[in-house]
């Protein structure tokens, strides 16, 4: 009973401490921008996970700039990335995906948003009970830390499940062309063995003249 109970604790308090995720697709057009806006508390830790799915070479120029227009992330023609930070004014923070260097081509991209826990202050100035609260709060550590791994794993999963559907994709479309090329190919040399026991038959043929 008393393991239950703690196996019980424990997962409230994972579930408790689970971080906000979002996650999105979003198709950028050729020539154009898309932007996301996110309001965070200074302190707060944010992790932008992102890969192009679809479109071109599969690549996108990126930026994430906070509400005084101070960059805090930058990058060019990436296919895939990851970047975390923590906001250092309160505010909105902007994420920019930008296609302008395609000319045709729109851009399926697949990303996700987690913001972790704000900042907490500590309240705790009992001497009594201040082992109680380095224990509570590393407790809490390795159970953030836990809950973190997860998210981890979790969205590793979507991206390579995300990654093995646009595999398979272009190896049934290689399939596709390759099947198509060959019955060509076979057509063609159908074609030409007729036209040349054709044109031999012909040449062979004996005409007699009345």
């Amino acid at each position: 009973m008393i393991s239950n109970r703690i196996l019980i604790f424990l997962s409230l308090i994972i579930l408790s401490l689970l971080k906000s995720t979002l996650g999105y697709y979003t198709v950028v057009d050729a020539h154009a921008e898309e932007c996301f806006f996110e309001k965070l508390t200074s302190g707060t830790k944010l992790l932008f996970t992102f890969e192009v799915v679809e479109g071109g070479f599969l690549d996108i120029d990126i930026t994430i700039t906070g509400p005084d227009q101070k960059e805090v992330y930058h990058g060019g023609r990436e296919s895939s990335g990851k970047t975390a930070f923590s906001a250092h004014v309160d505010g909105i923070y902007t994420v920019c995906f930008n296609n302008k260097m395609s000319s045709i081509t729109p851009k399926t991209i697949m990303f996700s948003i987690e913001i972790g826990d704000k900042p907490k202050l500590d309240l705790s100035n009992d001497a009594n009970g201040e082992d109680v609260t380095v224990t509570h709060n590393k407790l809490e550590e390795l159970i953030s830390e836990l809950s973190a791994s997860l998210t981890d794993i979790k969205h590793e999963q979507e991206f390579m499940e995300v990654r093995e559907r646009v595999h398979r994709s272009i190896n049934d479309n290689t399939n596709a062309r390759v099947v198509m090329w060959s019955c060509f190919e076979a057509f063609i040399l159908a074609a030409m063995a007729f036209g040349q026991v054709y044109y031999l038959k012909r040449f062979f043929e004996v005409r007699r003249v009345i």
